[in-house]
């Protein structure tokens, strides 16, 4: 089954732009993706079955539906978030959820991310080297405050949807974030205030 990011991936190869290796590859696939419409959360979900996996792994992006614990007491949350896994925690892992960002900053922390690569193929076997400490040690990596978030296993309502490295920066933009108790708009407001 033809998942949500294979007509870009496509047209963008078919235009010269190689995935994630050059600045103006990755331009191209943020801008095509912004303008997807279609990329709902259940399409994705319903994408390459390959592609579901049981546990996240450190340095790889996920998707995945989730249902906080304490949401009752939480300003706003987001059910499908889409993260690099960091690693382990209290009763479930630590993410970086890309949502919590507008699109600029979004954009500029994932080409710090990038420079964490083990690898410049950007094929199944291209992960970030991230941990918190690192994220928290380099001034580069300053948008991520806002992101990194706890997750708990008992509250994750899906397996995780990997996204290829090939499709990092197609997902970066796709209008997936699924916020409840507030807009986008309000949270990437919110975000922009912690940062400052």
């Amino acid at each position: 089954m033809a998942t949500v990011f294979d007509d870009l991936l496509l047209k963008g190869i078919r235009q010269g732009q190689i995935p994630a290796r050059q600045q103006t590859a990755r331009d191209w696939f943020r801008s095509s993706a912004q303008g997807k419409s279609g990329a709902t959360p259940e399409r994705i979900a319903r994408g390459n079955r390959e592609a579901l996996k049981n546990r996240p792994a450190i340095g790889r992006m996920y998707h995945f539906y989730y249902d906080p614990k304490t949401k009752a007491k939480l300003p706003y949350y987001d059910t499908f978030p889409l993260i690099f896994m960091v690693g382990a925690a209290p009763g479930g892992f630590y993410g970086i959820n890309l949502h919590y960002l507008p699109l600029k900053l979004r954009a500029q922390l994932m080409d710090a991310l990038y420079d964490t690569a083990n690898n410049q193929r950007f094929d199944e076997s291209t992960k970030l080297k991230i941990s918190y400490d690192i994220l928290k040690g380099a001034s580069k990596f300053g948008p991520f405050k806002p992101t990194f978030k706890h997750y708990l296993k008992a509250h994750v309502r899906s397996r995780f949807i990997q996204v290829e490295p090939s499709e990092w920066d197609i997902a970066l933009f796709l209008p997936t974030e699924r916020f409840e108790k507030a807009s986008k708009r309000t949270v990437h407001a919110a975000s922009r205030k912690m940062l400052k």
